[in-house]
């Protein structure tokens, strides 16, 4: 950590060295985020690229060394819905909420050894999205709504689909795994 505290010290002061340094430290994780939203490394890339332009020119705005990784990510989530927005058409279909109580069931347990990579690349943009913001960013589906610029049940019924999608194919990698046997 005093890498990082020391760094973006220097960073605050426009020092090339500790920008380097940050975007050293931190890029791989940003990479990995970014990618999860848009699903295209090279797309992914030229986001963390926009991200850590944005972050350098406004690093005034970050007043503590220990909240930087926290707002940087911000930063990369913000610039992933945004050139969603910009480049996708993603197609959200509504589902009766009365549907949404059954695809809840069991996706938890079939989550042990999982690859996230493969996931994100296989699921379906809208329910990506919405799954992401919920889980990971922790929006509530009012948030959600807004930001993608949704109904607030349609983010609802992404996120049951997400589940269901999660849960199917979880289940299918299973059912691989004891045919390979």
């Amino acid at each position: 950590m005093r890498n990082l505290e020391e760094n973006f010290k220097l960073a605050k002061k426009h020092d090339r060295k500790g920008q380097k340094a940050l975007y050293d430290l931190l890029s791989a994780k940003m990479l990995a985020i970014a990618n999860s939203y848009v699903n295209n490394l090279h797309d992914a890339e030229d986001i963390l690229m926009n991200s850590f332009f944005t972050c350098f020119s406004k690093i005034d705005e970050c007043r503590e060394w220990k909240s930087f990784p926290f707002w940087l990510r911000k930063i990369v989530v913000n610039k992933s819905i945004s050139f969603i927005r910009k480049n996708r058409n993603i197609l959200y279909s509504d589902v009766e909420i009365s549907d949404l109580e059954s695809a809840d069931d069991g996706w938890e347990e079939e989550s042990g050894e999982i690859d996230m990579e493969e996931i994100f690349s296989k699921m379906p943009d809208g329910y990506r999205l919405v799954f992401n913001l919920y889980v990971f960013e922790e929006k509530k589906h009012h948030e959600i709504a807004k930001i993608l610029n949704i109904s607030e049940g349609t983010s609802k019924s992404q996120l049951s689909k997400s589940k269901k999608w999660l849960t199917d194919f979880l289940k299918q990698k299973e059912d691989e795994k004891q045919y390979a046997k």
